[in-house]
C-alpha cells in the first residue's frame, strides 16, 4: 500500500548510497574513548584541562549516539538479517539503545561534577567510565562482526538473500 511512497532500495538495500551508522557511530566510538582518555590522564597528571577536553567528547558523542541508533535501526530493519545473524543483531541493538542511555546519564553525571569543580573528577567516576569503554569496545566487535562476519548491507549477502540462498 505505502510502496510507492519509498524510494527504491538499492544493491545494499538501502533507499542511499551506502551505510551511514558506521559513519556516525565511529564518531561516537573515538570521542567516548578519547573522553575517557583524558580523564585518566588528567586525574593521574592532575592536568585539569584535559576534563575539559573530556567533558565536550562526551557533550557531542551524547548527540551523536542518538544519531547513530536513529540509522542503526534504520539500517537493521533493512538488513534482511537471517537466522544466524539475528541473534548478534538482537544484542547489537539493545546495546546501542542501552549505551546511548548510559552515555547521556554520564554526561549528565559529568555535567554536575563540572557545575561543582571543574577540576576535580572523583575516583568512582573512572570507574563508570571504565565500565562504559568496555561496553563500547563489546559493542564494536558485535558490530565488526554483522559486517565482516555475516556481512549485513554488502552485496553479495543481500543478492543471497534476495534470492533466497540464506
Amino acid at each position: 500500500m505505502f510502496d510507492n511512497l519509498l524510494p527504491p532500495l538499492n544493491e545494499h538495500n538501502l533507499p542511499y548510497p551506502d551505510t551511514l551508522h558506521p559513519i556516525v557511530v565511529h564518531f561516537v566510538i573515538a570521542m567516548v574513548l578519547f573522553a575517557f582518555f583524558c580523564d585518566v590522564v588528567g586525574y593521574f597528571t592532575r592536568n585539569s584541562r584535559l576534563f575539559e577536553v573530556s567533558w565536550w567528547n562526551l557533550f557531542f558523542a551524547t548527540i551523536a549516539v542518538f544519531i547513530a541508533v536513529i540509522f542503526g535501526q534504520v539500517e537493521a530493519g533493512l538488513a534482511m538479517p537471517y537466522e544466524v545473524v539475528t541473534q548478534t543483531l538482537n544484542v547489537h541493538t539493545l546495546i546501542g539503545w542501552s549505551l546511548s542511555g548510559i552515555i547521556a546519564t554520564v554526561t549528565g553525571w559529568r555535567y554536575i561534577l563540572r557545575s561543582r569543580d571543574p577540576k576535580t573528577l572523583p575516583l568512582p567516576f573512572l570507574g563508570v567510565g571504565a565500565l562504559v569503554f568496555g561496553l563500547v569496545l563489546y559493542q564494536v566487535y558485535l558490530g565488526d562482526e554483522l559486517v565482516w562476519v555475516y556481512g549485513l548491507h554488502t552485496v553479495p549477502v543481500v543478492e543471497a538473500t534476495r534470492e533466497g540462498l540464506l
